[in-house]
């Protein structure tokens, strides 16, 4: 295989980053792409000048009629099982952007299939490949701060003011609110950095009269002994990201990319972070190359799901169905 060939699927915001990233890659190469708006379309051959691509308005028309090796799916939530089991059958390795799916049954099912077919399944998870994140993860794993005690996530965005009338507030193609969306990368960091088992939550969740969940506050217990508190704000003025790790020798404090290693009665510590050597699409054609296995793979989205799955159910809540209480809209 000289080049792998990519068809993208959705064409939409992040589309572009993809794009970006992979027409660096002298490996790859974008021959075909699919959205249903012509206007995304036409946007998307001019900005990356891909004035040789073919275009369809459908996906399955371009499963169907385009030489490719793989697909990069860009599409609204709720639309990645459909078309990531067609793609798959139609012998194509699989990226898609998060959420996965919405649900642990399709994710099981993709995963299986996946296996099954002998095709890469990768999900677009970027900070996996982000220097903060690996320090992170890799001072939990050696011990820097002992064993883990808690951890609190947080994340606050003007989500609730910059998405009405699109389709991230629209259940049937969101599957959830602002916990699905952005809130994904935020329980993935959590569960990939500390390789923890939720066992147990307490959820509030509030609308802020959306048609889908905007705040979300959690407790969390996991099984190794650590408890962790997860707190989703999709009203608020501005973004700002925080983690805090603490350990019983320390704490790890992420604030806005900026960490600090903390120790009883010391001077903080800013720690020398790894050098990012690769990204979510090149290690994507790089495992598709057989140079390294699949860097962010189904069975660790599943696990994000899972967590996404048990906060909607234990609020009574179902984006496509069942309100959550009266006291917590």
């Amino acid at each position: 295989m000289s080049k792998v060939r990519i068809g993208m699927i959705g064409t939409g915001g992040i589309a572009n980053w993809h794009a970006r990233q992979l027409l660096e890659l002298p490996e790859a190469s974008i021959v075909a792409i699919a959205d249903p708006s012509e206007q995304n379309r036409i946007r998307f051959v001019d900005e990356h000048k891909l004035d040789s691509v073919s275009a369809y308005s459908d996906y399955k028309e371009l499963l169907a009629h385009a030489e490719l090796d793989a697909v990069v799916i860009c599409s609204p939530h709720t639309l990645h099982y459909e078309q990531a089991t067609d793609a798959l059958n139609s012998g194509l390795h699989v990226m898609m952007e998060k959420p996965m799916v919405c649900s642990s049954e399709e994710a099981q099912q993709l995963i299986e299939l996946s296996n099954q077919v002998g095709k890469l399944m990768q999900v677009s998870y970027q900070r996996h490949f982000q220097p903060e994140f690996l320090y992170i993860k890799e001072a939990i794993e050696t011990g820097e701060i002992g064993k883990l005690t808690s951890i609190t996530a947080s994340l606050y965005q003007e989500w609730r003011q910059g998405t009405p009338g699109s389709w991230r507030q629209n259940p049937a193609l969101s599957g959830g609110g602002f916990l699905m969306d952005s809130g994904s990368h935020i329980i993935d960091v959590l569960l990939w950095t500390t390789g923890l088992t939720p066992v147990e939550v307490k959820p509030q969740l509030h609308m802020h009269g959306s048609p889908v969940e905007i705040d979300t506050f959690t407790s969390i217990r996991f099984a190794e002994g650590p408890v962790a508190g997860l707190n989703l704000v999709g009203f608020s003025p501005c973004w700002h990201e925080t983690f805090v790790f603490c350990g019983e020798n320390g704490g790890i404090f992420y604030d806005n990319g900026k960490i600090t290693l903390r120790r009883l009665n010391e001077e903080p510590i800013v720690p020398e972070l790894p050098v990012a050597v690769t990204n979510q699409d090149k290690s994507f054609v790089d495992a598709i190359l057989g140079r390294h296995e699949v860097l962010v793979p189904g069975e660790f989205a599943l696990k994000v799901t899972k967590l996404s799955e048990m906060i909607y159910e234990a609020a009574g809540y179902s984006p496509l169905g069942t309100a959550i209480k009266e006291e917590a809209i």
